[in-house]
Order: structure tokens, then C-alpha cells, then sequence
């Protein structure tokens, strides 16, 4: 039988030079590299305050190094980064062999927020520099994101005080009872239990009423719109997902083609994605040159949207919902869609009960209509607009409509509709063509549908590395501007990645 030499993967004492740990070429030293040598962060060297009094502090080149490459890993716990400080030799060689303990690499996260925005705009100049950025295609994308906030603790103000009445209400249910079972000792005192239960409930409806002390008012949207308020993060928004409704943030990112660097990276508490086109085109405004083009899904369409681009001088190609219907290349896709269960879906297909305006018919010629009874209709409007749309008018007359057999299927109020009415349409009425009406045409064009293709390669991979590779899974802190400087800080990996990767720290 053959011989091997033992094979030892347990603990051992060995001669261990540190600085020979970062190898060139890889992500690691890379970091180092930068960090040490390309950055500036005097504003993170101006928080610490310990000249005179106070204990040796921590580098920051140090706690941003050691949270940049715990993020590239995958690892998002401080306390598990504290941790690979004293274990892993690559840890302890970004650390200089520190190990910081888990609450100063927390802080540090948190309090990032006021410089975050600055390191990003660096290490995009440096991505510039180095000839990362094509500027000729750029794709806008979120990703929605669960966040440190009970799902269901959300609602409106007049949920919580229906809560808080509600748990009032249950606390006098029970003191009801006790009375009514006479088990009150000669003190009257309740047993132990309930008068557990009764605190806490009373603790409840107690927090419930000092949040709404506090926030005295609803949250709303930009439009002005009611939305529903979380005491855990309020900040946060209760968003719906191919995985269910979750509540978090979406992490927007937009990309340049050429190598995937992501030019820009917000995190909103919204899940609504047309407010958040125009902010994030804003703030890389200065990337976009006039024959730059800006890819998004269709989840970014709108009117206002696209008139903003328009203003900015904005080339675009925004997808409306209806895109792939007019698109031949996917004139098949519905046989790759799932279809019903006939044994689990036993509901029978309903047939419409109300007459559509197909089953009526216009004769354009005559200007004449006849309904499904046989019946002519008045022409009550030869040029009526409606919605934006010009088009004819038809009214049933009463001693036909009134009678009529096919009165039930015909009116959606049969019990207080007096007559039918149609509408033909033959198009729009003004004759200039919406925003909607261009972006259409110029996404429906043979260049068009080319130039949008490449959004999909552009900007997915980047959320797989970061969702995937990096796994981040969900947002760990609380509050916007937190949550905001986390999504930052993956990005941040994403780019440095392709620095290392096109040759940055090579030498040496």
C-alpha cells in the first residue's frame, strides 16, 4: 500500500511574515494598495479626536480595508469580521495583526454615512482613470432588499390607535373575567400571570402611543400619497417581490457597459421605481455625453420620467409594459409561460356578462350603430374627446333601452342605468405625439430594440455578483442614509474588484 506524508490542518506555530500575505494580482492587496496610497481620507483621519487624552485609536485605513474585504467575502456580521481578524492570516494582515473589536467596526459602518459619497466619487475617478468607463451605454436598475425592520409592525396612524385601542380593550377583558371567577385573594391582587400578561400589554399600547406622540404625522409619498409607516425603521417601505412582500429597501445602481462599474448607487425606502429614475440620472449627469445612451426596464417608465430626460438632453430607451407585445422576437413566449393545474384550479372559466363594444356595430361609412337587440343608437357626438382620445358617441333611446330583453347583460347598473352608451375611437386628438408616443418609436426601431438588448448583460450580472457572490441577502442597519452607506460600500467592492482584475497593483 502506498505512503503519504501526514497531512495537518489543525492548529500549529508558524513563522508568519504579514506583509507577504497580499499577493499582487489579487482583490486583497489591491484594497491594501489603494487604500494606502490612492485615497484620501483625511476626513476620516478629522473624526478621531485622542491627541492629547484618550486611548490609541484605530486606523480608519485599517476598519475600511478589513469591512471591504469582509463584505467581498460574503461576511456582514461585525462580530463574525472581529472574529476573522484574530483567525485568518489575510485579516490579520489588512489589520496589521489589530483585531478590533465587533462594536468599533459596527460604529465605524454606522458612521459612515457623511463620507461614504466621497470615497465612492474617488474610486470611480480612478476607474475613469484607468479607462473603465465607456460612456456610451448606461443601465438603471434596482434590487429590493428585506432591512432590520418587523414587516409587521407597518401601518397608518389609524392602525396603531386601532391597535392601541384594541389592546386596551383586551386588558379590561381581563380583569373582567378575573372579577367575574372571583379569584382575587383578600387583596384583590391578580395571580402573577395575568398580571404579567396585563403589563406587558399595557407596555405595548404604552410604546404604541408614544410613536404616534412622536411622529404626528402620516408618511406620505411625493405625490402626496398615503404610505404606511414602520415603528422599527420608518424609513423603511413595505415592498412586493417575486418572493412575497417584504420590508426593506431598494438598492439602485447604474452601470457603464464597457466594464460594469457602477457609475452611481442610491438606497431608497420605497419600492416604487419611477421616483427614483430622475434623482439617480442626476446625480451622474456629469458621466452622460450627448451620444451616451440610458437604458431602464419598464419598471421607470412614465410620462413625467421621460419629459425629465427630454429636458436634461438625455438620450433613453425606457421599456413601457407592453414593449415585448409589439416586439416579433417574442411573438412565442406565451407557450413558455406555466399554465393552470386542471386539477388544482377547478374554478370554471366565466364568460362575460356585459355586452363590450365589439358586440355592437359601427358602420363609420353611415355614421350609423346597432345594438346586439338589433337596435339603432343615437349619435349623440361626432367629435367627442375622451381621455385624450377623439372619437363617435352613441345613446340608446329609453322606450327601446328600457323594455329590452337584453337589458341585464347589457347595462352594468340594469336597476338605475336608463340607457346604453358606446364610443367608437379613431385616435388621438392632438396631434403631437406624447413622450410615451416617441420613446415607442424610437424602441420599436431595428437600433432600438439593439441598443436596449444590452441593458440585460449590462446591469444583471452586477446585482448577481453583489446578491450572489458577495451574498447580501438584506440590508443590516436601520435607517436611510445607513442603509444607504451599506449599498455604497458593496458597490464600492464591485468596482475595486475591476480594478484588481485590469491590472490595478499588479506590479510591485
Amino acid at each position: 500500500m502506498a505512503r503519504y506524508k501526514p497531512v495537518e490542518s489543525g492548529m500549529k506555530f508558524l513563522p508568519v511574515d504579514l506583509s507577504r500575505q497580499l499577493l499582487p494580482g489579487t482583490f486583497e492587496h489591491a484594497l491594501s494598495l489603494l487604500i494606502d496610497e490612492e485615497l484620501d481620507l483625511n476626513a476620516l483621519h478629522a473624526r478621531v479626536k485622542n491627541e492629547v487624552s484618550g486611548a490609541p485609536a484605530y486606523s480608519p485605513n485599517v476598519l475600511l480595508k478589513i469591512v471591504l474585504f469582509a463584505y467581498s467575502r460574503g461576511v456582514i456580521s461585525s462580530r463574525l469580521i472581529a472574529q476573522a481578524c484574530q483567525e485568518n492570516v489575510v485579516f490579520m494582515s489588512l489589520s496589521g495583526d489589530s483585531a478590533p473589536h465587533h462594536t468599533t467596526i459596527a460604529c465605524f459602518v454606522r458612521e459612515l454615512k457623511d463620507e461614504i459619497a466621497n470615497l465612492f466619487t474617488q474610486i470611480l475617478f480612478l476607474c475613469d482613470a484607468h479607462g473603465l468607463i465607456g460612456r456610451e451605454h448606461f443601465a438603471i436598475d434596482g434590487v429590493k432588499l428585506p432591512s432590520s425592520a418587523s414587516k409587521s409592525k407597518s401601518g397608518t396612524r389609524a392602525d396603531f390607535l386601532a391597535k392601541a385601542s384594541k389592546i386596551d380593550a383586551q386588558v379590561r377583558k381581563i380583569l373582567r373575567q378575573h372579577q367575574a371567577q372571583d379569584r382575587q385573594d383578600a387583596q384583590g391582587a391578580l395571580p402573577a400571570r395575568l398580571q404579567q400578561r396585563t403589563q406587558r400589554l399595557r407596555q405595548q399600547a404604552q410604546e404604541l402611543r408614544q410613536w404616534l406622540e412622536n411622529h404626528p404625522q402620516d408618511r406620505k409619498g411625493p405625490s402626496g400619497a398615503l404610505r404606511k409607516s414602520n415603528r422599527t425603521d420608518n424609513e423603511s417601505a413595505k415592498m412586493a417581490t417575486s418572493h412575497g412582500v417584504i420590508q426593506g429597501y431598494t438598492g439602485v445602481a447604474a452601470v457603464d457597459a464597457a466594464h460594469q462599474i457602477i457609475v452611481q448607487a442610491q438606497a431608497h425606502g420605497t419600492g416604487s421605481e419611477q421616483e427614483l429614475l430622475l434623482p439617480t440620472v442626476e446625480a451622474f449627469h456629469d458621466l452622460i455625453e450627448p451620444d451616451s445612451v440610458l437604458s431602464a426596464d419598464a419598471g421607470y417608465h412614465s410620462e413625467a420620467n421621460l419629459k425629465g430626460l427630454a429636458q436634461r438632453h438625455v438620450h433613453a430607451l425606457i421599456a413601457d409594459k407592453s414593449m415585448r407585445q409589439r416586439d416579433p422576437r417574442f411573438d412565442a413566449q406565451a407557450r413558455h409561460k406555466t399554465k393552470p393545474d386542471p386539477l388544482w384550479n377547478k374554478t370554471p372559466a366565466q364568460k362575460a356578462s356585459r355586452f363590450s363594444v365589439e358586440d355592437f356595430h359601427y358602420d363609420p361609412d353611415t355614421q350609423t350603430c346597432i345594438c346586439p337587440a338589433g337596435e339603432f343608437l343615437h349619435r349623440n357626438g361626432s367629435n367627442v374627446c375622451i381621455g385624450g382620445f377623439q372619437g363617435v358617441r352613441f345613446t340608446g333611446a329609453k322606450r327601446v333601452c328600457g323594455p329590452c330583453d337584453l337589458r341585464k347583460a347589457c347595462l352594468r347598473h340594469s336597476d338605475r342605468s336608463a340607457v346604453r352608451q358606446v364610443a367608437f375611437f379613431k385616435g388621438k386628438r392632438n396631434p403631437a405625439p406624447s413622450f410615451t408616443e416617441q420613446m415607442k418609436q424610437r424602441i420599436d426601431s431595428h437600433d432600438g430594440r439593439e441598443q436596449y438588448a444590452r441593458r440585460f448583460a449590462t446591469v444583471e450580472p452586477v446585482f448577481a455578483n453583489i446578491r450572489h457572490n458577495k451574498r447580501l441577502d438584506r440590508f443590516t442597519l436601520r435607517g436611510s442614509a445607513k442603509v444607504d452607506t451599506q449599498w455604497k460600500l458593496y458597490c464600492i467592492v464591485h468596482n475595486i474588484e475591476k480594478l484588481a482584475h485590469y491590472g490595478f497593483g499588479r506590479q510591485g
